[in-house]
Formats: structure tokens, sequence, C-alpha cells
């Protein structure tokens, strides 16, 4: 398991929020560590047939995309969330499971450094392009608080998809 911490390097704002955000996607990795591609496919949960491993990896380097690149930035949607419609919400859960687990980390992982890149060339003030639902501007600070959000929430399915599959927790 690669190391990780919460504790950042200095005490100011940027780099409290920016460590918290890499610590959870670090433990989202983490959590998928030494697993089969067969078990990253796996939906042990009856009513949940997109909840997988993969699926969640793959829902996780999107959202980073959607929250960064399109609301922030302004860029075009790109990737499987172009062909979300309401009888398909989640089709980068869907598709994840036709991609081996290996890519889905590296893509992952060069998003994470990517966006890294760009949080660290802009103000916490600045203001996204696009509009959240209620026709609102937020801010850079609130999308990363989102994510850490975003993040940690995925992680504790991470956890109860990895227990179920193999009994692993607490990674």
């Amino acid at each position: 398991m690669s190391e990780r911490s919460d504790t950042p390097d200095a005490w100011d704002e940027r780099t409290q929020l920016t460590t918290f955000l890499e610590y959870a996607r670090a433990t989202a990795r983490a959590k998928c560590e030494g697993l089969s591609e067969e078990d990253a496919r796996r939906a042990p949960l009856p009513g949940s047939p997109l909840m997988t491993i993969s699926g969640l990896l793959s829902h996780l380097r999107w959202v980073d995309h959607y929250w960064l690149d399109v609301v922030f930035l302004g860029k075009e949607l790109e990737g499987p969330l172009v062909d979300e419609t309401e009888d398909d919400p989640d089709p980068e859960m869907r598709v994840a499971v036709n991609i081996p687990p290996a890519t889905l980390l590296a893509e992952y992982e060069e998003q994470s450094e990517r966006l890294g890149r760009l949080v660290a060339a802009h103000d916490l003030d600045t203001r996204a392009v696009q509009p959240i639902r209620d026709g609102r501007h937020v801010d850079l600070r609130w999308i990363l608080l989102h994510l850490i959000e975003e993040t940690s929430r995925h992680n504790g399915h991470l956890d109860v998809l990895r227990e179920l599959i193999d009994g692993r927790t607490g990674m």
C-alpha cells in the first residue's frame, strides 16, 4: 500500500484542502490494491448492479473531470458522461467493467495529477465558468470541498464492497 497522510506540509488553506483531497484519492486507490480484475468488476450488492469497485473508480475519475474541467473551466463534457440519460444516469460506472482496473487506476492517477496542477494555478476565490444546478457560480474552494466529500463518501462504498468481495478492511 502506498504511503498516505492527511497531515499537510504547511497550514495555509490551499495546502490543507489539497492534502485532504489527495489523501482521499490515495485512500480510494489503496482500496483497489491487490484485487483481481474479476473481483474489481463484481457487484456483490443485489440491488446495485453498477456498484463495483471498477465502477466507483471510474465514477471518481469522471467526477473530477466534471467539476474541474466542465464546471470550473467551462470545457466540454467528454468521455462516458456524454452518454448520460435518465435511463442510464451513470454510464461511467456501467462501462468501467469493460476497462482493465489497472487502466482505470492509471487514468485516475493521471487525472488527479493534472487537476492538482490546475488547482495550484488558480486562486481559491476564482469562480467557476459554469453555474451549478441552482444557478450560482461556486468558487474553486467550494469545488475542492465538494470533491473531498464526494471522494470520501465513495471511499465508504469501496470499504463495503472490498469487505464483501474478499473480507479486507481498514485499508
